[in-house]
């Protein structure tokens, strides 16, 4: 069985993207939130654009983060297959990297999100919600999600972090 890690992020909005088209978005999701109902083609491609927005290290830093988290992350897998994908603003999409590993008869999927403290939306609602979403339409694949992180375990961290700091 091929096995895979998906590493989620935010998902940042790109310096030189016109805020008028987030400002856009946003309107349209609260009006959906607010009525109910699945996302109208013109919210759908609005994102779209949005999320395919040409990016670089100096438009987008979020994403080159990202990348640079992945490519640290990436040879302590022990081999399993690592791609990003981002909540918002920016692609692929956790719905989108999921189908594209299952295109490539991935059947183990672990999804980790960048945002690691209890009490974000993204990470309690948004991401739970868009795998029951995927489980439903990728039955015969196992999704799961490392989620939360352990609060002593980041701890830690931090406090490594802070030890070899000058």
């Amino acid at each position: 069985m091929s096995a895979a890690v998906i590493l989620v992020g935010h998902g940042g909005v790109p310096k030189d993207l016109p805020r008028e088209l987030v400002r856009r978005l946003k309107q349209l999701e609260g009006e959906r939130h607010a009525h109910g109902g699945e996302p109208g083609e013109g919210e759908l491609a609005l994102e779209r654009r949005i999320r395919t927005w040409p990016r670089t290290p100096a438009t987008d830093p979020y994403q080159a983060g990202i990348e640079a988290l992945a490519a640290a992350l990436r040879p302590r897998l022990g081999g399993a297959r690592l791609v990003i994908a981002y909540n918002e603003f920016c692609a692929p999409s956790l719905a989108d990297a999921v189908q594209a590993l299952v295109a490539d008869a991935v059947r183990r999927i672990t999804v980790v999100p960048t945002m690691l403290t209890p009490g974000g939306a993204h990470s309690e609602i948004d991401i739970p919600a868009a795998l029951a979403a995927l489980r439903l339409r990728h039955p015969a694949v196992a999704l799961q999600y490392a989620w939360p992180v352990d609060v002593d375990l980041l701890a830690g961290m931090l406090a490594t972090h802070l030890a070899a700091r000058p």
